[in-house]
């Protein structure tokens, strides 16, 4: 596929069913414009994602308008554009994804060590220090909080099947990502809220009290590649922890043949350690994973333990269907 097709896939599948209406325009503009994918195509591969050219135009000052009002302004500002393309990377960090993973994180015994693989800055990796608000389908809600009282971050999502009763034990928490991001940086979280989808604005009131309990007790981030620096940190975290690894939205980004190393590694490091893998990617990232589901069902995030599905999931945290 080529940078025009990639914008055009982008705006009729993630923008369509992720609810941005003004990305779903943007990729649509882009993909009709051989001036913008040259420009693009002038960039590395791993460079030319639709999330990073939006992101990177809203951190630089474009307008939210239409395809038609931005587009002026991205030529001019190219230079400053292609900038910040080229010096970040696309690490959405949601923290609403922890409600979709708490009912099966919830469920695991005994202490957890956690770790997350492309942890962003990290906000995923405190599902013990969050409240939950579940919606059920027939209108019930339930409201979970940490041991030690209500948390100043509320994570709302619908869910379908059991609500969690409890929020995991976690006595050692840790991520590796190529560039660990900063709450604590202004640029870092300027980033972060750059990646929120425009339409998102309840994300963005998640993210900075999130940000804001997460700045108080920083999280142990390694900067590093996932496929060679996770069996490092697994052997740090402590003995008598289970340890979860966990990934959202992370291995997207990896090729074919680096998801099949990072399966091949989870499973040694289930064999070697007891590790439990929790996988929340996209139905086309595990086509192994994907291959086990149920006929009949729409496309959404998968959530899989050790390979096998046991949720869909939305993207950002907004729902959950335990299968």
């Amino acid at each position: 596929m080529g940078t025009a097709a990639d914008f055009a896939g982008f705006a009729e599948s993630q923008a369509l069913n992720g609810g941005s209406p003004t990305y779903q325009d943007w990729a649509r503009g882009v993909a009709a414009d051989p001036e913008l994918c040259a420009l693009l195509d002038t960039l590395p591969a791993p460079r030319r994602q639709p999330n990073l050219l939006f992101a990177a135009a809203r951190l630089a000052g474009a307008p939210t308008g239409s395809w038609a009002e931005v587009r002026p302004w991205l030529l001019a500002a190219w230079p400053e554009v292609e900038l910040v393309m080229r010096t970040h990377t696309t690490q959405t960090n949601e923290p609403r994804r922890c409600a979709t993973l708490l009912p099966i994180l919830a469920a695991i015994d005994g202490p957890v060590a956690l770790i997350e693989v492309g942890a962003s800055a990290g906000l995923c990796l405190y599902p013990d220090r969050y409240s939950y608000l579940y919606t059920s389908p027939d209108g019930g809600r339930t409201r979970l909080d940490p041991p030690d009282g209500p948390s100043e971050v509320v994570l709302p999502c619908a869910i379908e099947g059991p609500v969690p009763t409890r929020v995991p034990d976690v006595v050692w928490r840790a991520g590796i990502d190529l560039s660990p991001l900063d709450v604590r940086a202004p640029a870092d979280l300027a980033w972060l809220e750059a990646l929120v989808w425009p339409e998102h604005t309840d994300r963005i009131g998640t993210l900075r009290a999130a940000a804001h309990l997460v700045a108080q007790d920083p999280p142990q981030l390694v900067t590093g590649d996932l496929l060679d620096g996770l069996p490092d940190l697994v052997a740090a975290a402590p003995a008598d922890a289970t340890v979860v690894v966990q990934n959202s939205a992370a291995l997207y980004y990896l090729t074919a043949a680096g998801k099949a190393a990072f399966a091949d590694t989870m499973a040694g490091l289930r064999r070697t350690r007891g590790a439990v893998w929790l996988s929340n990617e996209g139905w086309t990232v595990l086509p192994d994973v994907a291959a086990r589901l149920p006929e009949g069902l729409a496309p959404q995030f998968i959530l899989a333990r050790d390979g096998d599905p046991v949720a869909l999931t939305d993207p950002h945290g907004r729902s959950v269907r335990l299968l």
